[in-house]
């Protein structure tokens, strides 16, 4: 099933950008009769954009150009693209303009059925998280922001190291798309060198007993444009966009249907054998192997050499009173004072 804003029901922001995610320049009188409004309600409109985090260009005797923005999500494309037999799997999928969290609107309803998922994309997040309760910036069209849900018919043994793996399907999906050597940071960040280029966000809801469902929350940078770009680099996080890996115009549809095909299959993988099958891609990937690390676990810091993970997704460090894992906590490259 498809879920998606009827075309008459879309706020005049939303029209206006996916008028301008062409990345061409449109005049405002052009855009005013196509959109059957007034030239001073797409100025409105556009400056709307900007607030939301949009790059818009306004030139005089051009018009208005979106600078950077991937194609609109469009939840048919995305259907279309998967294989045939995800798309029986598939209980729904929706494209909202702007959400809180596409986290929190799957969270917000029953599970799906075991062998079945739901996916959730939106445009914007007014209140897009990471972990530990951090911000995601992602402005309309400059990121793929999707959740999948899915049930489990018990909570898996290691459900911990599900991150993991769903970094490692991330991988797959991106190498696919002709994007190379991305790293893993554990336990949840996509990198591209040492910059984060997406993240992970898994919610479980769970009984004591009987069948789980997770919640998979992913966050990828596609376009995110300088103004942002440095904006998110004064928090101190290192962010990279895909832009920058020379893919050209990215086509976002595609990129949210090779993820959601590429972690639906991790999925049954991880039900049936845990982190197994995933560990050669994690090694491979593993971003901290071998560097000297900071983890930070609630008042401990714990100094050391990274050794990778174990098949339960802890983190292995070699500190000076041996080697210690750990399995939640915050690590840095970078030494404390």
């Amino acid at each position: 099933m498809i879920r998606e804003v009827p075309h008459d029901a879309r706020t005049l922001v939303e029209r206006v950008f996916r008028a301008l995610a062409d990345g061409n320049f449109h005049s405002g009188e052009e855009l005013a009769r196509r959109l059957g409004v007034s030239r001073s309600a797409v100025w409105k409109a556009a400056n709307s954009l900007r607030e939301l985090g949009s790059t818009v260009h306004a030139v005089r005797n051009r018009g208005y150009r979106l600078a950077g923005a991937g194609e609109p999500l469009d939840a048919e494309l995305i259907r279309d693209a998967l294989s045939r037999t995800l798309r029986v799997r598939l209980r729904h999928i929706e494209v909202a303009w702007t959400v809180a969290s596409t986290n929190t609107v799957l969270l917000e309803r029953g599970p799906p059925p075991q062998g079945e998922c739901e996916v959730a994309l939106a445009e914007f997040q007014s209140a897009g998280r990471g972990r530990r309760g951090r911000t995601w910036f992602a402005p309309p069209g400059g990121a793929v922001c999707l959740s999948m849900s899915w049930t489990f018919a018990q909570v898996p043994r290691d459900v911990g190291s599900l991150s993991l793996a769903i970094g490692v399907c991330v991988l797959r999906a991106l190498s696919r798309l002709g994007v190379p050597d991305l790293q893993l940071k554990w336990p949840n960040d996509v990198l591209m060198g040492d910059a984060k280029l997406g993240g992970i966000l898994i919610e479980l809801r769970a009984e004591a007993a009987g069948p789980a469902c997770v919640v998979i929350g992913i966050g990828l940078n596609v376009a995110l444009g300088a103004a942002l770009l440095a904006q998110i680099n004064a928090t101190g996080v290192a962010a990279a966009d895909l832009s920058a890996a020379g893919i050209g115009r990215p086509a976002r549809n595609a990129i949210a249907a090779q993820v959601i095909e590429s972690c639906t299959g991790g999925l049954l993988d991880f039900e049936r054998e845990g982190l197994r099958p995933f560990m050669d891609e994690w090694r491979h990937a593993d971003a901290l192997r071998g560097r000297a690390v900071t983890v930070l676990n609630g008042d401990e810091r714990t100094r050391g050499l990274a050794r990778g993970v174990d098949v339960t997704g802890a983190l292995l460090v070699e500190a000076p009173q041996g080697v210690r894992k750990f399995v939640a906590g915050e690590v840095s490259v970078r030494p404390l004072a």
